[in-house]
């Protein structure tokens, strides 16, 4: 048997994406762009005892009616027009899986989330990269331009866009919501730290796909996310999501993100707060360069090789995101707000690198 003739060419050729292996030890994780901080314990508390009475011998409720019910008044929809996914890429695998008729294919400007792309290409759909504009803005011109009567199936649009961290010009997506013959999704995963979404936009456009997730705001271990659309859309995705795609205890967190909305609101103020200053602190390190976020991270380059400060930083413990990529990333990092200390720490290490590469 040879392997390779039995896998698709594309999924073969593709190094696909890979999770970072933590060292043992006392380690700060600010590349994976999760809420740094945890619940207190009297709420975790009441969480673990509501799971506790989960009958686990049963299947979670299909389909999570009482779920989609709850989050719809949430985010100010009708019921029937929510889906929940496994976090946003089963959501987005559904996607790529459900839209492939005589409209087919996506279109993805870049650099933009890698799971699009990885994604597409492993449900057997032909993908378009586009590059943004030096800015970071969405280079209509050139997206339009790929647009055609049977192209594409589908846009991704992340608002905030990762990993950049900047919102794309409202007037740039409407644009191409227009134009396009397919589906435009904007993946709002990061929209809590922003203040702005484009929920609203759905009155006006038949065609507009929201995706929104807990994953970002401190429930990253229950892969929770939410797609929001036209109702006819969702029936067709409805068919080809999984029966009992969301497991109890995910239900369960889910349910207690609603009751205890507030709490997990006040963490989202504190990481724009800690934003504030973590930008801050990069501005004022010789060869850094931050740029403005509305997200939970913040994009930045540096003088010298990224990879070389990655090296350094992981040996002292400290994971950030390397995105050294020619020609539109060269020398590029991100890294995710962390608490109070953990910020303190990442930049008196990135000083004391820095430092050391120039002397």
């Amino acid at each position: 048997m040879v392997i390779k003739d039995l896998v698709a060419k594309e999924i073969f050729e593709q190094s696909g994406y890979v999770a970072p292996a933590y060292s043992p030890g006392l380690i700060i994780r600010l590349d994976a762009n999760e809420n740094p901080f945890s619940l207190q314990e009297p709420l975790k508390k009441k969480l673990l005892e509501e799971m506790g009475k989960v009958d686990f011998n049963r299947y979670p409720k299909a389909g999570s009616p009482r779920l989609r019910e709850r989050f719809a008044q949430y985010f100010g929809v009708d019921r029937d027009m929510v889906m929940l996914g496994n976090g946003s890429d089963e959501l987005i695998q559904i996607l790529c899986l459900t839209f492939k008729g005589k409209i087919n294919g996506v279109l993805v400007p870049v650099p933009a989330f890698v799971m699009y792309k990885i994604i597409a290409v492993n449900t057997g759909n032909k993908v378009v990269e586009v590059p943004l504009e030096q800015n970071f803005d969405l280079d209509t011109e050139a997206m339009l331009g790929k647009i055609e009567i049977n192209f594409p199936a589908l846009v991704f649009l992340s608002y905030p866009n990762s990993p950049t961290g900047n919102l794309f010009s409202r007037d740039k997506i409407e644009a191409i919501i227009k134009k396009s013959p397919g589906v435009v999704v904007v993946d709002e995963a990061y929209a809590a730290f922003s203040g702005d979404t484009l929920v609203p936009l759905l009155k006006k456009y038949d065609n507009l796909i929201i995706l929104k997730t807990l994953s970002k705001q401190g429930m990253a271990s229950m892969r929770l996310g939410f797609l929001i659309g036209n109702k006819d859309i969702i029936a067709q995705l409805d068919k080809v999501r999984l029966p009992y795609n969301i497991n109890s205890l995910s239900q369960i967190a889910a349910n207690f993100f609603l009751d205890y909305s507030m709490e997990f609101a006040s963490q989202v103020q504190e990481v724009i707060k800690r934003r504030a200053e973590l930008y801050l602190a990069l501005q004022e390190i010789a060869g850094i360069k931050p740029y403005p976020s509305r997200a939970n991270f913040i994009y930045f380059s540096c003088i010298f090789d990224s990879d070389r400060i990655y090296i350094n930083l992981t040996a002292a413990g400290i994971y950030v995101k390397n995105l050294n990529k020619p020609p539109r990333m060269t020398n590029c990092m991100r890294v995710t707000v962390g608490n109070l200390e953990e910020n303190a720490t990442f930049i008196k290490v990135l000083k004391s690198v820095i430092s050391e590469l120039g002397a």
